[in-house]
C-alpha cells in the first residue's frame, strides 16, 4: 500500500463524517468504549505516530511524542486534524525510500504503515458511522490490500466483511465475533 490509499482512505473518511458533524458525538463510537469525538482524534494520533517513525526510522520503539487536540475542538475540526494528520502520513510515505525500516513490534517498510494508517482509517469510520448511525461500508478495494499486507492467514471472501471480522467487528459467516486479533505490519 501505498501513500494514495491514505489519501483515498481519508477521502472515505471524511466524505462520510463530515455531514455528520454536527451531530452528537459525546456518543460511544460503535462498540468501543471511546466517544465519536475521542475516536476521530485517535485516528489523528495514530496517523501522526506512525509518520513520525517512517520518517525518524526508530529500530527499537515508538517515537516519545503525541498528539493532542485540544479539547475545545469541534467534530469538524478533529475531522480536520484526522485528515491533516492522514496527508503528513501520505506525503512521509511517498518520500520514504521501500526499503525503509522503521519500529512496529520489529522492523516495518513504509507500505505497512501505509496499510496500517489505511486500516486504522477504514476501521474506526466504520465505528464512528455505528456510533452516529450512519450507513456505511469501508471500500473494498481499500480493504483488500489491507487484508493482503497485514493479514497474511486471513479467509477468503468479500474484503470489508472479512476485514472487520478479522478485527473483532463482526461475525463472518459461520465463524463467530473474533475477540482477539493482531495485525503483522513487520517486514524484513
Amino acid at each position: 500500500m501505498n501513500g494514495d490509499d491514505v489519501r483515498s482512505a481519508a477521502a472515505a473518511m471524511t466524505a462520510v463524517l463530515r455531514p455528520a458533524a454536527g451531530r452528537d458525538w459525546t456518543v460511544r463510537a460503535g462498540e468501543l468504549d471511546w466517544s465519536c469525538w475521542t475516536t476521530a482524534a485517535h485516528i489523528a494520533h495514530d496517523l501522526l505516530a506512525y509518520a513520525g517513525q517512517v520518517s525518524g526510522r526508530p529500530d527499537g520503539g515508538y517515537l516519545p511524542f503525541d498528539l493532542r487536540v485540544r479539547a475545545d475542538a469541534t467534530p469538524a475540526e478533529v475531522l480536520t486534524v484526522a485528515a491533516a494528520a492522514a496527508g503528513m502520513l501520505a506525503a512521509t510515505i511517498d518520500a520514504a525510500s521501500p526499503d525503509d525500516r522503521a519500529w512496529h513490534f520489529g522492523p516495518c517498510d513504509p507500505g505497512g504503515f501505509a496499510a496500517m494508517g489505511v486500516a486504522e482509517i477504514l476501521l474506526h469510520t466504520h465505528d464512528l458511522t455505528r456510533g452516529l448511525g450512519l450507513d456505511w461500508s469501508p471500500p473494498a478495494g481499500l480493504c483488500a490490500g489491507v487484508v493482503c499486507r497485514l493479514f497474511p492467514d486471513a479467509p477468503d471472501g468479500d474484503p470489508a466483511p472479512v476485514l472487520l471480522w478479522l478485527t473483532g467487528r463482526a461475525p463472518l459467516g459461520g465463524r463467530p465475533r473474533r475477540t482477539a486479533w493482531t495485525w503483522q505490519a513487520a517486514r524484513r
